[in-house]
């Protein structure tokens, strides 16, 4: 009865650890070392793809589902193109050296992650990609360019994927009548409705045990709401809102571009992935799969998340020694 909990507890020792290291650790350091992190990113990638076993119809993680490459992916994508996009500041507005290369970038890591496939986690990606230009001070006409790309892309992901086109059928049939939306936006909607104002109580779910999809991973949000109630909901949604608001904060305050870039990144990563989870799970977006930070089992994504959050706690505390010492 107490796996998961002891299982859960072990990652968040590991991830804790892995904060407090990238709290202390200079990010100014990743400028040297975000390459070879990219490589070994990508390395494992491909090695998921190659060696890994099959779970619930994808090669996405090592040891029995433990570990997905991809949830790291996610994390070094932003030090590498936060990296890049600094030292290519300067070009940004050239083709040939700002909005190609970065296709390039996004193209072969997006790639590999949709392979797997991992579709959410692609446009993840991608989608950071983008922002992250255009916090660099990208031209807004390759903005467009950009966006038009990642449109025509998606569609044609979303033509050839069997599981992309299910996926947007069930949601199109969702938003006419939530009655014919996906047997597992019907299970969430069943359960938010069973939770009213403020819950049945913790651990006290009947949906969770009477047939919601994985309710520990991707339905997490439904189960919080059903034992925490509109109340607990709108709690979770607030403490989400403040930890963007104070890492846009940090990233305003931080002592350089470099910093900026990586503080928005990743407060963003990190809201998006809880936005979209929510979202899906009250039939606002297509199905995605996406874990909901801090919330859902799993130790790639607490370990990831945990260790965005020491490198923000870094630049923060960088901004506050450059204030000291002007």
């Amino acid at each position: 009865a107490m796996y998961m909990f002891n299982r859960q507890l072990t990652w968040l020792g590991i991830g804790l650890v892995a904060a407090v290291e990238l709290a202390l650790f200079d990010y100014q350091r990743w400028r040297k070392l975000v390459v070879p992190a990219m490589a070994f990113t990508i390395l494992t990638v491909i090695v998921v793809l190659v060696m890994s076993e099959i779970r619930f119809n994808a090669r996405r993680a090592f040891f029995a589902g433990s570990v997905q490459p991809s949830e790291l992916a996610k994390l070094i994508s932003i030090l590498y193109l936060s990296v890049w996009l600094y030292a290519k500041r300067e070009f940004l507005k050239d083709l040939s050296l700002g909005l190609i290369p970065l296709g390039v970038i996004l193209g072969v890591v997006g790639g590999l992650i949709y392979q797997q496939p991992d579709l959410s986690a692609a446009a993840t990606v991608l989608m950071l990609g983008g922002l992250l230009f255009f916090l660099a001070g990208g031209d807004l006409k390759q903005i467009s360019v950009l966006l038009v790309i990642a449109m025509v892309a998606a569609w044609l992901v979303v033509s050839i994927s069997l599981t992309g086109q299910e996926r947007v059928s069930d949601f199109v049939a969702g938003i006419k009548d939530p009655l014919q939306a996906s047997y597992h936006v019907r299970r969430s909607f069943e359960a938010i409705v069973n939770g009213g104002w403020f819950g049945v109580g913790i651990g006290k779910s009947l949906s969770k045990v009477t047939g919601l999809p994985v309710p520990p991973t991707d339905s997490i949000f439904a189960v919080v709401v059903e034992e925490l109630g509109w109340f607990g909901a709108v709690m979770l949604i607030g403490m989400y809102s403040f930890l963007i608001w104070r890492g846009l904060v940090i990233a305003r305050r931080a002592p350089d571009m470099l910093g900026t870039l990586l503080a928005s990144g990743l407060v963003v990563w990190i809201g998006m992935e809880a936005l979209i989870n929510m979202a899906v799970m009250v039939g606002l977006l297509p199905f995605a799969g996406n874990a909901l930070p801090f919330v859902s089992a799993g130790g790639s994504n607490l370990v990831t998340t945990l260790a965005a959050l020491g490198i923000l706690f870094n630049i923060s505390r960088q901004a506050g020694d450059a204030t000291i010492t002007d």
